[in-house]
């Protein structure tokens, strides 16, 4: 016998796949793009929405600046920072008064509030200072240490006379040789771009004694060595020095700069020429048509 199926009324079972839209969102949650705008976009446009707002009114940011400044001020004012005095080693009274003439701070003085990099500008400007460095020690004191340049020679100018150091770098004005008789007197055109050769020079012409009034440069190309009496040995551009002490040795062994000598011209190295002054010249031609009578 057959059985006889029984059919009966059983619900039908819901279908578990997503619905299009819902797998389209978790596809989007996948995506690092979108969680990063998650995680960082959103709280960032809500807070700076939020700043916004609050910060529209000018009471506020008034009120916000002024607790900033006061903040700051309770810091930088604080005894620790704050700058007393200023100290200048390495340079002389004259100098430092320069020092502290090119830089007019008023202590004390926030260490916040002072440029280290400008101040040291200020003072490597002035002449009389070749390198300079600028710290704040503990204590509050700004310490400036100076390298002064030292004086080499004297320059004649236009303008006067001026304190050079040995690579022609202008120091001070003076108003008189005497105050420095010490150091050699360059003049000329050019005669500061070759400061170094101006000085052996005049180290050489001090075997002369106090007879060496300066070493001139002519055309920006030789030297002339001066002397008392209006003398000058005239140097070649080349082997100037080697002329100079031909020059002397021949005053040592003839005594040629003690006659009546104006001249004694050594740029040409084979023919040196001595020229003598006016009144030498006229007593020898007197001479001369003296014993032709």
């Amino acid at each position: 016998m057959f059985k006889m199926k029984r059919h009966t009324n059983r619900p039908a079972k819901s279908d578990p796949a997503p619905s299009r839209w819902a797998w389209r969102m978790q596809r989007l949650m996948l995506t690092p793009a979108f969680l990063f705008g998650l995680r960082v976009g959103v709280p960032f446009c809500i807070t700076l929405l939020a700043g916004t707002i609050y910060l529209s009114d000018a009471d506020r940011r008034t009120a916000i600046t002024d607790a900033v400044a006061d903040a700051r001020a309770g810091i930088q004012e604080r005894p620790e920072f704050m700058v007393k005095l200023m100290a200048i080693d390495g340079a002389e009274d004259k100098l430092a008064a320069e020092i502290r003439a090119a830089v007019p701070l008023r202590f004390p003085q926030s260490s916040f509030d002072l440029d280290l990099k400008e101040i040291r500008a200020d003072i490597d400007a002035l002449h009389g200072v070749k390198k300079a460095s600028v710290r704040i020690r503990p204590g509050g004191i700004l310490q400036i240490e100076v390298t002064p340049r030292v004086a080499a020679a004297i320059w004649r100018s236009e303008d006067g006379l001026t304190l050079i150091d040995e690579t022609g770098a202008h120091i001070s004005n003076i108003t008189s040789r005497s105050e420095f008789p010490q150091l050699p007197l360059i003049a000329g055109e050019g005669a500061t771009r070759d400061v170094a050769e101006a000085l052996r020079l005049s180290r050489v012409a001090g075997a002369l004694g106090n007879r060496l009034r300066g070493v001139v440069r002519i055309g920006g190309r030789r030297w002339d060595v001066v002397l008392d009496r209006d003398q000058r040995i005239m140097l070649p551009e080349q082997g100037a020095l080697q002329a100079l002490e031909r020059v002397i040795a021949l005053e040592r062994a003839q005594e040629i700069l003690t006659r009546d000598v104006a001249r004694v011209d050594m740029r040409l190295a084979q023919r040196p020429t001595v020229r003598m002054n006016e009144e030498a010249t006229r007593e020898w031609w007197h001479i001369r048509q003296s014993a032709g009578q």
